[in-house]
């Protein structure tokens, strides 16, 4: 059974800081590339922070230098640090394998992913 529960959001002002958690079933941690995706009003899903199975990160140019990505197998959890956060980096941010996990229908799964806002 697949679950994927993401926290730590809230709202902040800019220029501050906030982790997110991603607690993850079983071991699909231990076993995947994972990913940190993000989706604001309006606009695509997309691709924020993607962390292998090898612990090699990856970052949007949009956020690199500001996030970091990070995975304890132990714990079965991947977190995502944010730091000088700007109000363009408000959004829904889920947790997933990379590539996310299809449903039956086709379609990508996702958890409810935890609301990030960040005021000017």
């Amino acid at each position: 059974q697949v679950q994927l529960v993401e926290s730590g959001g809230g709202l902040v002002q800019a220029g501050g800081s906030l982790r997110l958690s991603c607690a993850a079933s079983g071991n699909i941690v231990r076993f995947n590339a994972m990913g940190w995706y993000r989706q604001a009003p309006g606009k695509q899903r997309e691709l924020v922070a993607r962390i292998t199975t090898l612990n090699w990160t990856s970052y949007a140019d949009s956020v690199k230098g500001r996030f970091t990505i990070a995975r304890d197998r132990a714990k079965s959890t991947v977190s995502l640090q944010m730091n000088s956060l700007k109000p363009e980096d408000t959004a829904v941010y889920y947790c997933n394998k990379d590539p996310p996990y299809k449903l039956v229908n086709g379609d990508d799964y996702w958890g409810q992913g935890t609301q990030v806002t960040v005021s000017s």
